[in-house]
């Protein structure tokens, strides 16, 4: 029998996907610390299952996530939040080895961005909106909003985000380059989950260390990333799964990865 959880809605679908849907429709999906706990260990499950390729995120057509629950924060002070508020689940999701693709809809801002931005790829829908508007709430982004956005649209853009509240369109946010792709609300799911069965398809150890040689690079200078890069190249020439692949191309056949 499979885990139940109360803040997700969690499946496997075809193609080698796991699919996870935040699931407190009454708060526009708010984070809190329960669904966080269960996000973890949702993903890690995934992670670990040799049946799902890459992880999908997603909420609902109304919202990826509104932010975090504020009601946590109420009455908190610092060491309340150095004690209670765990960001170990955030470092927890960031270690996964498997690619996750956020489908976003609606609204995704705050702890919902962060989320957005700590996944791999983003498809968005026509209505996404995207944001850090913490500093409405006289705080500041804590979970990566101030780091991955901006590296991710530059200086400019991250500091009016986050110092003066501006969201983003779905069509601003493709051109920033924050998200992969924007389609209409109908097939934004749709969309994300065809591009997971696309990368789920390929060689899952090259697929793994590609992911994780992009990330490194980003947080290191390019010589390191480089060496980095070479590392996991050499590595994947003792695969069964490199075999197979130079094989098959050869062979002009379809591979059949195994995973080793």
């Amino acid at each position: 029998m499979g885990v139940t959880y109360e803040t997700l809605i969690v499946e496997k679908l075809d193609g080698r996907v796991g699919l996870i849907r935040l699931n407190r429709p009454e708060r526009l999906n708010a984070l809190n610390q329960a669904l966080m706990r269960e996000l973890v260990q949702a993903v890690a499950a995934f992670d670990q299952d040799d049946e799902v390729g890459v992880i999908v995120l997603t909420g609902n057509e109304a919202a990826f996530a509104a932010g975090a629950d504020v009601t946590e924060m109420d009455g908190a002070g610092v060491a309340d939040m150095l004690s209670g508020y765990c960001f170990d689940e955030w470092e927890q999701l960031r270690r996964t080895r498997k690619p996750m693709i956020a489908a976003v809809s609606g609204w995704a801002l705050g702890g919902g961005c962060e989320l957005a931005m700590l996944c791999d790829m983003i498809v968005a829908s026509e209505t996404a909106r995207f944001g850090q508007p913490e500093i409405n709430l006289g705080i500041m982004p804590g979970a990566g909003g101030t780091q991955r956005l901006t590296r991710q649209v530059g200086k400019y853009l991250a500091m009016e985000m986050v110092l003066a509240g501006r969201q983003l369109t779905a069509a601003e946010a493709e051109r920033f380059g924050l998200v992969n792709r924007v389609v209409p609300v109908e097939v934004y799911l749709d969309a994300a989950i065809e591009l997971a069965r696309t990368v789920a398809a390929k060689a899952p150890l090259a697929v793994q260390l590609a992911k994780e040689a992009i990330l490194r690079g980003q947080d290191v200078p390019l010589e390191a990333g480089l060496a980095h890069e070479r590392h996991n190249f050499y590595l994947l020439f003792g695969t069964a799964d490199k075999q197979e692949g130079i094989r098959a191309f050869l062979e002009k056949r379809r591979a059949e990865w195994q995973g080793r």
